[in-house]
C-alpha cells in the first residue's frame, strides 16, 4: 500500500508494545535471584483503549534452568513459549521469539512486582507483572471446557506436518501448520513461518468438521480455512489476517528444509569474538554487540555495522539470511576489527525503538564508536561505518557530528527525501509484483495527499483521523476490480487501521521530511557509496546521483559512487530485485561486493 517499509515482512504479529521505568537502587542483600521469578505473573497491556490480560508463567526444569510461557486470555491464547528468560541484577528481561516480543522491567525488592515494558513490532507499552499470590495450578481467566468437544473420525489421518505457500505482495513464504491429536484424541496445532524464523506459533483454537478444517492463531490475528479432499492429499483454502485474505494450498510433508544459506560463518573462526556492550549516556541505554578481532597484527582499523529501518537485531536479519555477520566474517579476516550491534529495544539492547529517530540511531552509532576508540587494540583515527539502507541515512549523520569517523561505506544509502523515496519504492515494488498502471497511479495520488497530512497535522489522533476519513472516502469510490486490487497489494480500510500508529510515529514522521542532500553537503571523510542495479527499494540512479551531487556540491573531494551490476537492495546477486526473491536465493551477500568494501577500507586504513 501507502507505505512499504525498507524489511519485508508478511506474518504481522500481535499489536503494540515498550517504555522505559527507572531501576530501584537496592542494597547488595536486596539483590533478587533467579528462582525470584518463579510463579505466575499477571498484568494487563493497554492496548488501543483497550486492556488485554497478560499472563506469563515461570518454571524451573531439572537442571535449574528457567522457562516460562504467556497466555493473552482475552485473545484465546494459550501457552506461547517464552525463547528467553533472565534476570541481571533487578533487570528481567523476557523474550518470546515467536511473536517478536520482548518484555523488560526491574523486579522490585519484595518479588512481587515487575514493572516494565513490552515492546513489539517497533511499538511499545508500559506492562507491570504482579505475581500470583496463591499461584493455582490452572489459570482461572482460562476458558473452561464443559464437555469435550467430539473426536472427529478422521482426526488421525489429518494429524502430521502440512505446508503451503503464502503469496502477499509479490512475495511468496512457506507456511507450515503442526496438526497433533491429543490422548483424548482432539486436535492442537502450532504455526512455523520457516523463511522468517518463526516456529512454534500457538494455534489458539482447532476446528475440524465434516471436509471443514479451521485454524485460528490469536497471537497474531490471523486464522486458516480451508477444505479436505477425499483423500487427505490437499486443503484448499484461505488465509485471513489484518483485514486481508489470501489463498493458500496445504499439502501433507514429512519434512520442512531450512532455507539453505552457505555463506553463513561455521566455527572455529580464524579470528577472535566478544560479546560487548556499550553506554548511550544520554539516552541512558546499553547496546549489546558481537566484536570481532583479528587474531595477529594489532591495533586494527575498525568498523562498525549500522542497520536498515525497522527493529534490527545486530546480524541484520532477514528471511533467513544474517547479512552483517557474513559481512562481519569477511572483513575480519581481511585484517578490519567489526562492531555488529542490536538495535536499541532489540536482543540484549535496552531502550525504546518506537520512539526513536534516525537522529537517535546516529546518537547509538556514535557511542559505538566511542567504545571502540577506548580499545588498546583499535587503531586511533582508523574506525568507521558501513550503513546499509537507512544505516546508509544515519552514517553520514554520526560522521557530521565526530571528527572519529574516519571514512563512511553507505549500502543502498538513501540520497533523496524520504517521501519521494518512498514514492519511487512503492511504484518499483508494485510493478514488479504485476500491479497494473491504474493501480501504481491510484497509489501514488493517495500516498501523497498521506504524506501531506502528516506533515501539514502534527497532532497524532487529529492526523490518524484525517487519514482515515480520506481512506475511507477513497474507498467508497472505488470499484470493486480496484478494491480487490488494493486489498491483494496489501490495502483496505482494516490494513490502515493496523498502520496508522507507524504513519505518525516519530520515526515515519523524521524520515518522511529528512532530505539527505544538506547533511552530505557537510561530510568532510572519504565516502564509498554502492547501489545494486536492480535494488527496487533504494533505486540506484536517482540516489547515487544525489549523493554524488550533494558531496561535490560540499567540496568532497574523496568519494566513489558505484552502481553494482546484478545485485538487489540485500547486494545478493538477483534475477529481477524483487523483494519476493529475498528469501529464496541461497546467495546472502555478493562476495564481488564484499571484496569492493574490503579494498577500499583497506586503502583507505593503509593496509
Amino acid at each position: 500500500m501507502i507505505f512499504s517499509k525498507h524489511k519485508i515482512g508478511i506474518i504481522a504479529l500481535l499489536s503494540a508494545l515498550l517504555g522505559m521505568c527507572l531501576s530501584a537502587a537496592l542494597t547488595a542483600q536486596d539483590v533478587p535471584v533467579a528462582k525470584d521469578l518463579l510463579g505466575t505473573w499477571n498484568g494487563k497491556l493497554p492496548v488501543s483503549g483497550a486492556e488485554l490480560r497478560i499472563v506469563i508463567k515461570v518454571s524451573e526444569n531439572e537442571s535449574g534452568q528457567l522457562s516460562a510461557t504467556m497466555d493473552s486470555p482475552d485473545q484465546g491464547a494459550y501457552g506461547i513459549p517464552l525463547s528467553k528468560v533472565a534476570l541481571s541484577g533487578t533487570r528481567v528481561r523476557m523474550e518470546v521469539s515467536s511473536i517478536g516480543g520482548i518484555y523488560e522491567g526491574d523486579l522490585d525488592r519484595s518479588a512481587a512486582e515487575i514493572r516494565g515494558t513490552w515492546q513489539q513490532g517497533g511499538a511499545s507499552l508500559p506492562l507491570t507483572m504482579n505475581r500470583e499470590k496463591s499461584n493455582p495450578a490452572v489459570n482461572e481467566s482460562r476458558p473452561k471446557v464443559e464437555k469435550p468437544a467430539p473426536v472427529h473420525p478422521d482426526a488421525a489421518r489429518i494429524a502430521g506436518l502440512w505446508m503451503g505457500k503464502l503469496k502477499v505482495s509479490g512475495s511468496e513464504l512457506r507456511i507450515v501448520f503442526h496438526l497433533d491429536q491429543g490422548d483424548d484424541g482432539s486436535l492442537n496445532a502450532s504455526l512455523d513461518s520457516p523463511d522468517q524464523g518463526a516456529k512454534g506459533i500457538p494455534v489458539s483454537k482447532v476446528t475440524f468438521e465434516g471436509k471443514q478444517l479451521r485454524l485460528e492463531v490469536a497471537s497474531i490475528g490471523g486464522s486458516y480455512e480451508g477444505t479436505v479432499n477425499d483423500d487427505f492429499s490437499r486443503i484448499e483454502g484461505t488465509w485471513r489476517q489484518g483485514g486481508g485474505s489470501f489463498p493458500l494450498t496445504l499439502a501433507p510433508t514429512d519434512k520442512v528444509a531450512e532455507p539453505n544459506r552457505p555463506q553463513h560463518p561455521e566455527k572455529p573462526y580464524p579470528y577472535a569474538e566478544e560479546e560487548v556492550t556499550f553506554e548511550n549516556t544520554s539516552a541512558n541505554i546499553t547496546l549489546a554487540g558481537t566484536l570481532t578481532l583479528p587474531r595477529s597484527g594489532g591495533p586494527f582499523p575498525a568498523v562498525l555495522l549500522i542497520s536498515g529501518s525497522g527493529p534490527q537485531d545486530r546480524d541484520e536479519t532477514v528471511f533467513g539470511h544474517r547479512p552483517f555477520w557474513v559481512l562481519a566474517d569477511y572483513l575480519t579476516r581481511r585484517g578490519i576489527a567489526v562492531l555488529r550491534y542490536d538495535d536499541r529495544g532489540v536482543g540484549q539492547s535496552t531502550g525504546d525503538f518506537g520512539a526513536a529517530t534516525s537522529e537517535d540511531f546516529a546518537g547509538d552509532a556514535l557511542a559505538g564508536v566511542g567504545y571502540l576508540k577506548s580499545r588498546p587494540d583499535i587503531r586511533p583515527g582508523h574506525i568507521g561505518l558501513i550503513g546499509h539502507s537507512e544505516g546508509g541515512m544515519i552514517a553520514p549523520l554520526a560522521a557530521v557530528e565526530s571528527r572519529e569517523v574516519a571514512f563512511i561505506v553507505l549500502l543502498a544509502g538513501p540520497g533523496i527525501p524520504g517521501d519521494r523515496l518512498l514514492d519511487l519504492q512503492s511504484a518499483l515494488i508494485m510493478k514488479a509484483n504485476g500491479a497494473s498502471e491504474a493501480l501504481i497511479r491510484k497509489d501514488q495520488e493517495m500516498s501523497q495527499h498521506i504524506f501531506g497530512i502528516i506533515k501539514r497535522e502534527a497532532d497524532d489522533a487529529a492526523a490518524q483521523e484525517a487519514i482515515s476519513a480520506y481512506f475511507q472516502d477513497e474507498w467508497e469510490q472505488m470499484d470493486e476490480a480496484m478494491k480487490t486490487a488494493f486489498r491483494e497489494s496489501g490495502s483496505s480500510p482494516d490494513q490502515l487501521k493496523l498502520r496508522l500508529k507507524t504513519l505518525v510515529s516519530p520515526w515515519f514522521r523524521y524520515f518522511l521530511n529528512y532530505d539527505p542532500a544538506p547533511t552530505l553537503q557537510k561530510v568532510a571523510c572519504p565516502v564509498l557509496a554502492l547501489n545494486g542495479e536492480k535494488d527496487l527499494q533504494v533505486p540506484p540512479k536517482e540516489n547515487l546521483d544525489a549523493i554524488a551531487a550533494a558531496l561535490k556540491a560540499g567540496g568532497n573531494k574523496d568519494f566513489t559512487v558505484q552502481e553494482l551490476s546484478g545485485l538487489n537492495h540485500l547486494f545478493q546477486t538477483a534475477e529481477t530485485g524483487a523483494p519476493s526473491e529475498y528469501a529464496h536465493i541461497e546467495e546472502t551477500f555478493a562476495p564481488s561486493a564484499m571484496a569492493l568494501i574490503s579494498d577500499w577500507i583497506r586503502k583507505e586504513a593503509a593496509l
